[in-house]
């Protein structure tokens, strides 16, 4: 009689602390894969980790250094330039999407459309700032 109940006791234990350690195991996973997918570097930001990165990798001298901020700040305004040439293309194609899109949807559905559109919206302009 005292063997079946140590064997139960010892079950018990065993289940409690795979528990726990299944509990810890995915508590650290999520925790620590966590992603926030919204947190774009702001350009004087990745340009800063660009340049660190830079110098402690390629052992840049301090003349290197000014000629390498030169040049990612003359990329950087021939990257704005191209965007804002071509944003009235861009903006054509995503019309065209929402037109098509709108062609599949009801009423119903179109009005929960635009207002998903308008709250997208409103989040990148505020992560824009």
């Amino acid at each position: 009689m005292k063997r079946p109940t140590l064997a139960a006791a010892l079950y018990a234990v065993l289940v409690f602390l795979s528990g726990v350690l299944v509990g810890g195991f995915g508590y650290r996973l999520y925790v620590g894969s966590s992603v926030n997918a919204s947190a774009h570097p702001s350009p004087e930001d990745f340009k800063r980790r660009y340049m660190a990165e830079m110098q402690s990798r390629l052992k840049l001298n301090p003349d290197q250094m000014n000629q390498l901020s030169g040049i990612l700040d003359v990329t950087r305004d021939q990257y704005r330039a191209f965007r804002e040439k071509h944003k009235p293309e861009m903006q054509a194609i995503q019309d065209d999407q929402v037109r098509r899109i709108n062609s599949i949807l009801t009423m119903e559905q179109r009005a929960e459309y635009d207002k998903m559109r308008q709250e997208r919206e409103k989040r990148r302009r505020e992560e824009a700032k």
